[in-house]
């Protein structure tokens, strides 16, 4: 399983202040198999670009699909591939974690088969659901950081704000910079969206 299997499900697992939003947990998605692929050394970062580094299948779709989108040409910021690649990535991700029917429809988080005459509730994968929560309570600085940038918390959160004192790599640094700030670019669309909205609405109450 990769970072990004991880961060869908503790989306869906650990108890948020706020419902996670689709589009942030896209972006959020997206940084998570850009870090994956460059400590596979898949892709590598020139200043703030991704170039091509030794690609190795992952056996994993979803990011095989990261890896081959990373590294055409011509060469993008890490931010701009974020919000390219990002584009419903969510949806993706929650399907394959049987939580989302790949419309945007949310199924029960996990699949259920008859036990001993009764329905009881099984996890769709229940070792990645371990390796998840594994690496969530042991505070994991990537996935802590990049739950973070969602809205999920973690008491050590405040911790890994500065990479620095996790020793997080400097191009991970990079990536979870450039998550935080399409995050909040993301949620500034969103107001602006909002109030042009209400300003629309107004308009039509006054005729």
């Amino acid at each position: 399983m990769t970072t990004a299997h991880d961060l869908t499900i503790v989306s869906l697992e650990v108890p948020s202040d706020h419902p996670v939003e689709r589009g942030d947990l896209s972006l959020a998605l997206a940084g998570a198999e850009l870090i994956d692929l460059l400590e596979a050394g898949a892709v590598v970062l020139d200043g703030l670009r991704p170039r091509p580094g030794s690609p190795t299948p992952s056996e994993d779709a979803l990011l095989d699909a990261a890896a081959s989108l990373a590294v055409q040409e011509p060469a993008e910021s890490v931010e701009d591939w974020l919000w390219r690649r990002g584009d419903g990535l969510a949806a993706r991700y929650l399907a394959a974690a049987g939580a989302d029917d790949g419309g945007g429809r949310r199924r029960p988080r996990w699949n259920a088969r008859r036990t001993a005459g009764r329905q009881a509730p099984v996890p769709a994968d229940a070792p990645a659901r371990r390796r998840a929560g594994d690496r969530w309570s042991g505070g994991d600085p990537v996935l802590v950081a990049l739950a973070a940038a969602v809205g999920i918390r973690h008491e050590a959160a405040d911790q890994v704000a500065d990479p620095e004192d996790e020793g997080i790599d400097d191009g991970i640094a990079v990536v979870l910079a450039a998550v935080n700030d399409a995050v909040v670019e993301l949620a500034a669309i969103r107001q602006r969206r909002s109030i042009e909205e209400a300003a629309f609405d107004n308009i039509w109450r006054g005729l």
